[in-house]
């Protein structure tokens, strides 16, 4: 039988982790992801289930919160994506289906997205490297924000937590295209 090992996003058996010009990107595999959207008329029960759980207020539009190991992004009306560190929590649909009950339909997504954490000493990098990826003004994404954007064709929700730091999401099968993406804007301002 053969020896199955899992893999990153990006195909290796250790996640990748790229220093251009003073920016660093990572591969970032250590989040575990689930989806949450409320069913109809239950948004403000599911919500209130969801935040009890985690700790805070659910975000809305183009936000995002962190609450002790906790992110929960606003993905759409009534639906977010939240994200806890992988370790201890590779149950995260069970534990967000037992804490909303019917109030929401939970899907697991940690499989299904493909993270790269941008940091750089100089956050102006950061910025940088955000005006030639998309069309947001960097101004707008500031820390805790979160919106959904595209850039290189590619749908992908951006984070941003702090000044020097970006995290993007994007379809795992497009892991390659997106890492691509980053690493030749990062070489274009290095």
């Amino acid at each position: 039988m053969p020896d199955l090992a899992p893999l990153t996003p990006l195909g290796g058996t250790t996640p990748r982790r790229d220093r251009i010009g003073g920016v660093t990107i990572a591969e970032a595999c250590d989040w575990a992801l689930a989806s949450v959207t409320a069913r109809r008329g239950r948004a403000s029960d599911a919500a209130g289930r969801m935040a009890a759980m985690i700790g805070t207020a659910l975000p809305g539009p183009g936000a995002m919160v962190r609450s002790g190991d906790w992110r929960a992004v606003w993905l759409a009306p009534e639906s977010w994506l939240l994200a806890a560190p992988l370790a201890g929590q590779d149950d995260i649909e069970a534990r967000l289906r037992d804490a909303v009950g019917d109030a929401a339909s939970v899907t697991e997504q940690t499989d299904a997205w493909a993270r790269f954490d941008i940091t750089a000493a100089n956050p102006a990098r950061v910025g940088a490297l955000l005006e030639r990826l998309c069309n947001i003004p960097p101004a707008r994404l500031t820390p805790g924000a979160a919106t959904r954007t595209v850039f290189e064709h590619l749908g992908v929700i951006m984070l941003r937590e702090t000044d020097d730091s970006l995290s993007i999401l994007g379809a795992r099968s497009s892991a390659r295209s997106l890492h691509h993406a980053l690493t030749t804007v990062a070489r274009s301002l290095a």
